[in-house]
């Protein structure tokens, strides 16, 4: 199976728009955002658990990123609830379930060698800090290898026009971002390819997820 494999093309959804699909567990279904690969893929995905679903104990070969969107997720080393990362790293296994349901932004099988450690980082909890221009604000993710991070834009906050060697790619989970391309509410999903150029802003405000450099 391939949605949206070619990673030359800019892409741009919202997941609201998109069908829930039923995964091989009752209770868990996804909306796909990428993927590469059936069953098993390299894939970005929004992920549903009804509440009182257990997933199959599973090894993440290529490793896993889960930012909560809403709700509880868990596994038999913690409870996560929303505002929480947690980074899976290549080779760990786990056996995720969720009591009382929620939603999750997942990226599987895209990381390296680089990442060894399990991170979890409950970002509501965080501190910080300052960006590169008045208004915005970074909390680096993954520590490890290519990085993600969220930014919140404060209302009025525009940026500079920039490319991204490698790529870019924004999950907007609160508020809405925008650029001379297009106008991006909450639950977007824009994939920019390597060496894409735009000038970001946001007139409302927003929060985003964003991950750069991994798209070659």
């Amino acid at each position: 199976m391939n949605i949206n494999s070619d990673y030359t093309e800019r892409v741009v959804i919202n997941h609201h728009d998109l069908p829930w699909v039923t995964s091989p567990i009752i209770g868990v279904e996804r909306r796909m955002l990428d993927r590469v690969g059936d069953e098993v893929a390299r894939a970005t995905s929004i992920v549903r658990y009804q509440a009182g679903v257990e997933f199959s104990s599973h090894t993440h070969e290529f490793g896993e990123e889960i930012f909560v969107l809403e709700g509880v997720f868990s596994d038999e080393f913690g409870d996560y609830s929303a505002g929480t990362y947690v980074m899976n790293p290549p080779g760990s296994k786990h056996t995720p379930y969720s009591k009382k349901g929620c939603t999750l932004f997942v990226k599987l099988r895209h990381l390296g060698e680089e990442q060894t450690e399990r991170e979890v980082i409950d970002t509501t909890k965080s501190v910080w800090f300052q960006g590169m221009v008045p208004g915005l604000k970074v909390l680096p993710l993954m520590q490890q290898g290519l990085g993600s991070t969220l930014v919140r834009w404060a209302p009025q906050t525009y940026f500079n026009p920039h490319r991204h060697y490698g790529g870019e790619e924004i999950f907007v989970v609160e508020g809405v971002f925008e650029d001379e391309h297009g106008r991006y509410p909450k639950g977007s999903w824009i994939r920019s390819p390597h060496m894409s150029l735009h000038q970001p802003f946001s007139e409302e405000g927003c929060l985003i997820f964003v991950k750069t450099g991994h798209l070659v």
